[in-house]
C-alpha cells in the first residue's frame, strides 16, 4: 500500500474546516475529546482555538495488544453535557463504533470529527477535513506525530 504523508498544513487546513462545520452546525461542545493517540495533537489544536477543555480516551486498536478499558472511557464521557471526540482517521470505523456503543444509553450529546474521513467506513461521522474514497486510492496516510524526525531524511 501506497503512503502518503499528512503534512502540518493539511492538519491545520483540516482543523479549520472542522470549525467552521462546527459553528455552521451550531454545536458546541463542553469538551473536546481526543481519542489516543491519533487524535491528541489535533484535538489540543481544537481545543486551544475554541478555547474548551482537553481530554483523552485510549483506544489503541491497531498499536496496542491490550484491550480498551471501556468502563473508564464511558465513565469520562458521562461526566459531560455534550463532547467532541476527535480521532486522526476514520479508516474502519471500529474505534467511533466501539465509542458509540458503549455511549448508546448515556444523555451526554456526542459528535465525532477526524481529519481524514473515508467514505467507505462502517461509522459515519459529522466533522471531517478531507473525504477520501479508498475505491479510487487506497493510501496508507502517515500523520506528522508520526514522522517528525524523518522528515529532513528524504
Amino acid at each position: 500500500m501506497e503512503k502518503i504523508c499528512f503534512t502540518i498544513e493539511e492538519m491545520i487546513d483540516s482543523i479549520k474546516k472542522i470549525s467552521v462545520q462546527l459553528v455552521d452546525s451550531n454545536y458546541d461542545p463542553e469538551v473536546i475529546i481526543s481519542v489516543n493517540r491519533g487524535g491528541c495533537i489535533p484535538g489540543i489544536y481544537l481545543s486551544h482555538y475554541l478555547n474548551k477543555p482537553h481530554e483523552v480516551i485510549n483506544i489503541e486498536l491497531r498499536d496496542s495488544n491490550s484491550e480498551p478499558d471501556l468502563i473508564s472511557i464511558k465513565e469520562k464521557i458521562k461526566k459531560f453535557n455534550s463532547v467532541l471526540i476527535i480521532d486522526d482517521i476514520n479508516d474502519s470505523g471500529n474505534t467511533i463504533r466501539i465509542i458509540k456503543d458503549i455511549s448508546k444509553h448515556l444523555t451526554t450529546k456526542i459528535h465525532f470529527a477526524v481529519l481524514i474521513n473515508k467514505s467507505e467506513s462502517k461509522s459515519k461521522v459529522e466533522y471531517y477535513g478531507k473525504t477520501v474514497n479508498t475505491k479510487l486510492h487506497d493510501y496508507w496516510y502517515v500523520f506528522p506525530w508520526e514522522n517528525w524526525w524523518k522528515i529532513d531524511e528524504k
